[in-house]
């Protein structure tokens, strides 16, 4: 028999990484189960955090760290009232952080996440839809240029999935961005975070944004260099003058 017909063998450093590997996704497995059991009984999803979601790299899933999730959704609600209407897509880290705040500090409810991944639907229930980057026409009739503010994650770094979010992200968008909140802030907000790379195509899908100071990180160390644009400055970040970046 040819050595190359030999069957593969792993060493056992290999196959004990295997089983633990195994008994990870098990056990997050059986947590995600228990969490979607209880919300038939009881929707509570304030107490669900998204590392209860194991992320899909196959669907270019990467949670932002807590800081970042936090700090996107606070720019996101800066200065709203509760006519404000937020859409948060792609982005499922962020809106998990919206959902800590308590419903007290919320300055509005009218707060939706817009996923291609199903299991999102328990963090967000009847303000959770569903989202497909290739098809941006789809957009519900309760969101079809009814939101003010849109923070939008293209899962591809490449030039057609950002094409079709930023058409997405338009189809969301109210007509009249003029108006102010009654806290006087424009009531008009669009982030988009994504790749340093993406600038150029950036600045001409969204040329009411500028890149930001602001740096988003990921929790599990993710190589790409992550930027954030946005069309408004905020306690959060300036506009980033000394960058090259488009």
């Amino acid at each position: 028999m040819d050595s190359d017909d030999e069957p593969l063998t792993l060493s056992s450093h290999a196959l004990a990484a295997l089983q633990e590997f195994k008994q990870e996704e098990e056990q997050r497995f059986e947590q995600f189960q228990s969490l979607y059991n209880e919300s038939e009984k009881r929707f509570d999803d304030q107490q669900i955090s998204i590392d209860a979601f194991q992320e899909d790299w196959q669907l270019s899933q990467f949670w932002y760290d807590d800081d970042t999730a936090m700090t996107l959704a606070r720019a996101l609600l800066e200065g709203a009232d509760e006519n404000t209407v937020i859409a948060v897509a792609s982005a499922p880290s962020v809106y998990a952080a919206i959902k800590k705040i308590p419903e007290s500090e919320l300055p509005t409810r009218h707060i939706y996440i817009c996923e291609y991944d199903r299991r999102f639907a328990l963090l967000g229930g009847d303000k959770y839809f569903f989202y497909d980057y290739n098809s941006p026409e789809n957009v519900p009739e309760e969101l079809h240029h009814k939101c003010h503010r849109v923070l939008i994650d293209p899962p591809f770094l490449e030039e057609d999935c950002q094409t079709k979010s930023a058409e997405f992200a338009r189809n969301l968008l109210a007509k009249d961005l003029g108006k102010k909140t009654k806290t006087g802030e424009p009531q008009f907000k669009l982030i988009s975070s994504t790749g340093e790379r993406m600038h150029a195509i950036i600045s001409k899908l969204y040329p009411e944004t500028k890149v930001t100071d602001f740096l988003p990180k990921h929790k599990n160390g993710l190589s790409n260099e992550f930027r954030c644009y946005a069309s408004f400055e905020c306690s959060y970040w300036k506009f980033d003058t000394s960058s090259s970046i488009i």
